[in-house]
């Protein structure tokens, strides 16, 4: 089953922006990406999942590739964007989703163009929050605490000799130096997200990037975010910020990762919340424990091909029908579903595994097979949504089942002891983009 919302596109001069909206609250948020993001490939890695869930839980969230990034037109490396013209494309983006005013959220490289923006266009910027970025990053004489052009060099040497390999991650993010998952999963997103080439000339830009001129001119409310120690971006660029922007506030967090996902990712967002609403809502009595269940349709895309879209839509509402009354016969609740398949909750493992295995039984009648995931773990809640690492465990190990199996983590069957359930070991995985290896079995006898 997909969890990854849709994904759009911006017309901006002649450049089409990839974008995508998640939630709706009353506040809109335009997420400003570092430098290189994929908006799809992102919600792969649960944690970087994680913050954009919590972000859509008060607002509604735009996200967007910028050009020459991601999902984005490409553009020649001679010819990168420049902030004047990243600035259209945020503006065309917000048009594009009907955003009259939003509050900017920016990282890392994103953070010049939050100040640019908001100092251009106070009448459709409601804020601005910064994290770990900078007004110039380069060294100069009244730039002290900028890089030195030797020190950036070395950089892009190693930038384009382990591009693709996961290369960094250890400088964004020691707290993951070690985590095999973590460097394969941004191995990935960096060969998704732009070539070796395209990467190089935007770190040079970078470079000459200065915006100091230009911070005292920012007159709508400012949030500067910093780790104490953060080895890409050094504290005193955000002091140096906070200095130079009239009135605004800075918040100093514990920590070394530049990756804003990672460690405490949750004082970032505790901090944003407030800033932009005012309160913090996702405090420890918005997380719950929870059983997940995941199911999806065998084989659904030959099916639909051979039926035809009416015979197809037709299969899908009996589907649907079954599965809803053995979700009521063992109080489930329902809370998503994406073309095949759905998503549901359970407060007792048993109750999930039994639901899976009748609706496994009752589509056998239509024809259809199904495969099934079960995990147990703390959830956050969204409203009437819930979300967190223990959602992507539950689609991950739906995506391990096989057809007509219904596959549960150890933790599911630990906890179901008793019950009169037996299991098949099914041994040790990597679940994709979860930290570790995590032991599945598959449901045997239901009694």
């Amino acid at each position: 089953m997909n969890d990854i919302p849709e994904t759009r596109y911006a017309r901006s001069g002649d450049c089409h922006i990839a974008y995508q909206v998640v939630g709706n609250g009353p506040l809109d948020v335009v997420f400003v990406p570092g430098f290189v993001s994929h908006v799809e490939h992102a919600w792969d890695e649960p944690r970087l999942a994680h913050f954009y869930r919590r972000l859509a839980s008060f607002a509604r969230l735009i996200l967007f590739d910028k050009r020459g990034t991601g999902m984005s037109d490409p553009v020649p490396v001679q010819q990168l964007p420049t902030l004047e013209q990243r600035m259209d494309d945020v503006r065309a983006v917000m048009d594009a989703v009907g955003s009259k005013r939003a509050a900017l959220v920016g990282v890392s490289e994103g953070g010049p163009l939050d100040i640019l923006f908001g100092a251009t266009h106070p009448d459709r910027t409601a804020a601005i929050v910064i994290i770990g970025t900078f007004a110039r990053i380069a060294w100069a004489p009244d730039c002290t605490h900028g890089t030195k052009p030797d020190v950036w060099n070395a950089l892009l040497e190693r930038v384009e000799q382990g591009w693709g390999k996961g290369v960094l991650l250890s400088a964004f993010a020691p707290s993951l130096a070690n985590d095999a998952a973590a460097r394969e999963w941004w191995a990935r997103f960096q060969r998704q997200a732009a070539s070796p080439g395209a990467v190089l000339a935007m770190m040079r830009m970078v470079y000459d990037i200065d915006t100091r001129p230009i911070l005292s001119t920012v007159r709508v409310p400012t949030l500067i975010l910093h780790r104490t120690e953060d080895r890409m971006v050094p504290l005193e660029h955000g002091r140096y910020l906070a200095e130079h922007i009239p009135g605004a506030q800075h918040v100093e967090l514990p920590g070394t990762d530049h990756f804003f996902w990672t460690g405490d990712a949750d004082a970032y967002l505790d901090q944003i919340e407030e800033f932009l609403t005012g309160g913090r809502h996702a405090s420890e009595s918005d997380r719950v424990l929870a059983t997940v269940l995941f199911a999806d349709i065998v084989g659904s895309t030959e099916r639909a091909a051979q039926l035809g879209d009416s015979r197809w839509h037709q299969l899908l509402d009996s589907f649907y029908g079954t599965a809803r009354r053995q979700l009521e016969r063992y109080r489930g609740r329902e809370i998503d579903t994406a073309g095949d398949g759905f998503f549901a909750a359970f407060d007792g493992p048993a109750r999930a595994i039994r639901c899976a295995a009748a609706i496994g039984g009752g589509v056998r009648s239509l024809g259809l097979e199904v495969r099934a995931g079960v995990h147990t773990g703390e959830c956050e809640v969204m409203g009437t949504k819930i979300g967190g690492i223990a959602v992507h465990i539950g689609a991950r190990v739906a995506g391990q089942a096989s057809p007509g199996e219904v596959l549960v983590s150890g933790t599911v069957k630990d906890l179901v002891a008793g019950s009169g359930i037996s299991f098949h070991d099914r041994g040790a995985h990597a679940l994709k983009g979860v930290p570790g290896e995590w032991h599945l079995y598959a449901v045997g006898e239901v009694n």
